[in-house]
């Protein structure tokens, strides 16, 4: 929570949920979103873990960053580069002042690494994501089109940001399609 953000703490929920690991396993994490999508989510989360499709890692933004308090943390870039599942997180659209789905906890970025944000001139975000250009299906927590996890997330109305014309996110997926 930053200065500013466009949704207060009465507008958040902390979800606890369980999650298949890349390594087979059944796993906690945390995720904080919007209270009138929480159990949507819970949904979708669910189905993904029936499926036993794999997420690297789910806790809450707030953990990655170089300050010991929220304010100092939350780093985007270091969440996505420790393959990060994550939702809210009071920021701006990358490289523009308007802020951004992730700021009303109506946004979630799936296993980052594997599923990059990809930019109009080819920069790659994060840049391990590299190895992750290519959207073919079975690789562990690559998600394309046809994948259960774009499948769940339609279920709810929320839009994949892999069928974006330009730029693709891979990872994001919304309530507003943005």
């Amino acid at each position: 929570m930053r200065p500013g953000c466009p949704v207060g703490y009465d507008e958040l929920v902390l979800l606890t949920m369980s999650y298949v690991g890349f390594d087979g396993a059944d796993h906690t994490g945390e995720m904080v979103v919007h209270r009138d999508v929480a159990d949507d989510v819970v949904s979708v989360f669910r189905t993904l873990h029936d499926q036993r499709f794999p997420i690297r890692r789910m806790s809450l933004v707030d953990d990655f960053g170089p300050g010991p308090t929220a304010a100092e943390g939350a780093d985007d870039d270091a969440s996505m580069a420790a393959d990060n599942t994550s939702a809210f997180n009071c920021r701006s659209v990358a490289g523009s002042s308007r802020p951004s789905e992730h700021s009303l906890g109506t946004a979630i970025d799936l296993n980052p690494l594997e599923n990059p944000y990809v930019m109009r001139d080819g920069t790659v975000d994060p840049p391990g994501g590299r190895d992750f250009l290519d959207r073919i299906s079975g690789v562990p927590g690559v998600i394309g089109p046809d994948s259960p996890v774009t499948a769940a997330f339609e279920s709810i109305g929320w839009a994949w940001g892999g069928n974006w014309s330009g730029g693709k996110d891979y990872q994001h997926f919304s309530r507003s399609g943005r």
